[in-house]
């Protein structure tokens, strides 16, 4: 039985993009271990990306000082991504639509698009400095045995 490797992570990074990037590249090394396509690496680094900003940016206000905190698990059909920053967290429904006409040239809110966009299920937990990403997939047949 050709069996793909299971992945949980916890660990937690200083408000700094480097660091943010090398969560970012190690869970990409996870999702193609597992046989994630190229589209759904895309997609998921994609959403992860924005997540990880918007804890730093938003969250954590840059202050490398203060740090978040990545908990992750990767099998072959399925990621669950746990994030939280130190920040006091906003309300999700309080962020402007972005495909709205009034919003179309404002840079806020895309990224939470984005995340909706590219992930399965998306949950904002209270206060809002909590965030659960993941992403399921369907696998046929022939990929659970190893094939494309």
């Amino acid at each position: 039985m050709n069996r793909e490797p299971d992945y949980t992570i916890h660990t937690v990074i200083p408000s700094d993009p480097a660091d943010a990037r090398r969560i970012q590249d190690d869970i990409e090394v996870a999702l193609k271990a597992n046989q994630f396509t190229e589209k759904e690496i895309f997609g998921i680094r994609l959403a992860l990306e924005e997540a990880l900003v918007n804890a730093i940016k938003h969250g954590n206000r840059m202050d490398r000082t203060k740090h978040i905190h990545i908990d992750f698990r990767i099998t072959a059909d399925r990621l669950e991504v746990h994030i939280a920053d130190e920040g006091k967290g906003f309300d999700p429904n309080d962020v402007p639509d972005p495909m709205a006409v009034e919003n179309l040239e404002r840079p806020c809110g895309r990224g939470l698009l984005l995340i909706r966009h590219y992930m399965t299920e998306v949950i904002f937990h209270p206060p809002g400095n909590r965030l659960t990403l993941i992403k399921t997939r369907t696998l046929h047949a022939g990929h659970r045995n190893g094939k494309k």
